[in-house]
Protein backbone atom coordinates (compact mmCIF):
# COMPACT_ATOMS: atom_id res chain seq x y z
CA UNK A 1 0.00 0.00 0.00
CA UNK A 2 1.54 3.55 -0.64
CA UNK A 3 -0.16 6.16 0.60
CA UNK A 4 -0.01 9.51 -1.92
CA UNK A 5 -1.14 11.88 0.67
CA UNK A 6 -1.99 12.76 3.89
CA UNK A 7 -3.50 15.12 6.52
CA UNK A 8 -5.69 15.01 9.77
CA UNK A 9 -8.64 14.79 7.74
CA UNK A 10 -7.69 12.83 4.85
CA UNK A 11 -5.68 10.01 3.20
CA UNK A 12 -5.35 9.16 -0.35
CA UNK A 13 -3.94 5.58 -1.01
CA UNK A 14 -2.47 4.23 -4.60
CA UNK A 15 -4.75 1.61 -5.23
CA UNK A 16 -3.67 -1.61 -7.36
CA UNK A 17 -5.33 -3.99 -9.35
CA UNK A 18 -6.90 -6.85 -7.62
CA UNK A 19 -7.10 -4.89 -4.52
CA UNK A 20 -10.69 -3.92 -3.57
CA UNK A 21 -11.53 -0.58 -1.29
CA UNK A 22 -13.96 -2.22 0.68
CA UNK A 23 -15.40 -5.77 1.77
CA UNK A 24 -16.96 -8.19 -0.51
CA UNK A 25 -18.46 -11.76 -0.38
CA UNK A 26 -15.23 -12.84 -2.08
CA UNK A 27 -13.72 -12.37 2.23
CA UNK A 28 -10.70 -10.57 0.67
CA UNK A 29 -8.66 -8.07 2.62
CA UNK A 30 -10.01 -4.48 1.65
CA UNK A 31 -7.75 -1.70 1.30
CA UNK A 32 -9.86 0.27 3.78
CA UNK A 33 -9.33 -2.89 6.14
CA UNK A 34 -5.16 -2.60 5.28
CA UNK A 35 -5.41 0.99 5.72
CA UNK A 36 -7.05 0.95 8.86
CA UNK A 37 -3.91 -1.42 10.44
CA UNK A 38 -1.74 0.81 9.29
CA UNK A 39 -2.63 3.89 10.70
CA UNK A 40 -3.20 2.10 14.02
CA UNK A 41 0.46 1.61 13.69
CA UNK A 42 1.97 4.35 12.35
CA UNK A 43 0.26 6.02 14.82
CA UNK A 44 0.70 3.76 17.87
CA UNK A 45 -3.52 4.39 18.36
CA UNK A 46 -5.18 2.22 21.13
CA UNK A 47 -8.51 1.11 20.21
CA UNK A 48 -10.49 1.50 16.56
CA UNK A 49 -9.08 3.51 13.63
CA UNK A 50 -11.89 5.13 12.30
CA UNK A 51 -11.67 4.87 8.23
CA UNK A 52 -14.12 6.23 5.80
CA UNK A 53 -14.62 4.98 2.42
CA UNK A 54 -15.59 7.89 0.44
CA UNK A 55 -15.61 6.35 -2.93
CA UNK A 56 -14.63 3.09 -4.81
CA UNK A 57 -12.65 1.71 -7.72
CA UNK A 58 -13.65 -1.56 -9.24
CA UNK A 59 -11.04 -4.50 -8.65
CA UNK A 60 -9.21 -4.55 -11.90
CA UNK A 61 -8.96 -0.52 -11.56
CA UNK A 62 -5.64 1.02 -10.66
CA UNK A 63 -5.90 5.13 -9.31
CA UNK A 64 -5.99 6.64 -6.28
CA UNK A 65 -8.81 6.18 -3.42
CA UNK A 66 -9.27 9.06 -0.62
CA UNK A 67 -10.08 7.96 2.51
CA UNK A 68 -11.86 10.25 5.12
CA UNK A 69 -9.98 10.12 8.79
CA UNK A 70 -12.59 11.27 10.69
CA UNK A 71 -17.24 11.14 10.31
CA UNK A 72 -17.06 14.83 9.08
CA UNK A 73 -14.31 14.62 6.92
CA UNK A 74 -16.40 11.18 5.69
CA UNK A 75 -19.40 13.68 5.71
CA UNK A 76 -17.96 16.37 4.02
CA UNK A 77 -16.04 14.44 1.14
CA UNK A 78 -19.41 12.58 0.29
CA UNK A 79 -21.17 16.07 -0.46
CA UNK A 80 -18.10 16.87 -2.86
CA UNK A 81 -18.73 13.69 -4.72
CA UNK A 82 -22.71 14.14 -4.32
CA UNK A 83 -22.39 17.62 -5.89
CA UNK A 84 -19.87 16.97 -8.83
CA UNK A 85 -16.91 18.94 -6.53
CA UNK A 86 -14.79 16.45 -6.62
CA UNK A 87 -14.80 14.58 -9.85
CA UNK A 88 -13.21 11.17 -10.96
CA UNK A 89 -11.18 10.86 -14.18
CA UNK A 90 -10.88 8.00 -15.43
CA UNK A 91 -7.42 6.87 -18.34
CA UNK A 92 -7.20 3.75 -20.73
CA UNK A 93 -4.15 2.09 -22.00
CA UNK A 94 -5.22 0.67 -24.65
CA UNK A 95 -3.21 -1.56 -27.18
CA UNK A 96 -4.27 0.31 -30.77
CA UNK A 97 -5.52 3.72 -31.12
CA UNK A 98 -9.03 4.25 -31.61
CA UNK A 99 -10.69 4.76 -34.68
CA UNK A 100 -12.04 8.25 -32.97
CA UNK A 101 -11.30 11.00 -30.88
CA UNK A 102 -14.52 10.39 -29.39
CA UNK A 103 -17.15 8.05 -29.03
CA UNK A 104 -19.29 5.60 -27.80
CA UNK A 105 -18.43 1.73 -26.65
CA UNK A 106 -20.92 -0.73 -26.27
CA UNK A 107 -20.34 -3.91 -24.66
CA UNK A 108 -22.54 -6.68 -23.00
CA UNK A 109 -21.70 -7.21 -19.52
CA UNK A 110 -22.32 -10.60 -17.60
CA UNK A 111 -22.01 -10.75 -14.12
CA UNK A 112 -20.16 -13.53 -12.86
CA UNK A 113 -21.37 -14.03 -8.83
CA UNK A 114 -19.23 -16.77 -7.49
CA UNK A 115 -16.26 -14.78 -8.97
CA UNK A 116 -18.10 -10.92 -8.09
CA UNK A 117 -16.75 -10.02 -11.63
CA UNK A 118 -18.31 -8.87 -14.30
CA UNK A 119 -17.17 -9.67 -18.42
CA UNK A 120 -18.07 -7.72 -21.10
CA UNK A 121 -18.60 -8.91 -25.05
CA UNK A 122 -19.11 -7.38 -28.13
CA UNK A 123 -22.30 -9.28 -28.73
CA UNK A 124 -25.19 -10.02 -26.89
CA UNK A 125 -24.82 -13.37 -24.92
CA UNK A 126 -27.48 -15.13 -22.40
CA UNK A 127 -28.01 -12.96 -18.98
CA UNK A 128 -25.76 -10.00 -20.47
CA UNK A 129 -26.79 -6.55 -19.70
CA UNK A 130 -26.09 -3.74 -22.68
CA UNK A 131 -23.58 -1.47 -21.29
CA UNK A 132 -22.74 2.26 -23.25
CA UNK A 133 -19.76 4.54 -22.53
CA UNK A 134 -19.11 7.87 -23.79
CA UNK A 135 -15.72 9.12 -24.73
CA UNK A 136 -14.45 12.71 -25.04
Amino acid sequence: MKVIYEDNHMIAVNKTCHEIVQGDKTGDTPLSELLKAWLKEKYQKPGNVFVGVTHRLDRPVTGLVIFAKTSKALSRLNEMFRTGTVKKTYWAIVKNRPPAEEGTLEHWLVRNEKQNKSYAYPTEKPNSKKQSFTTN
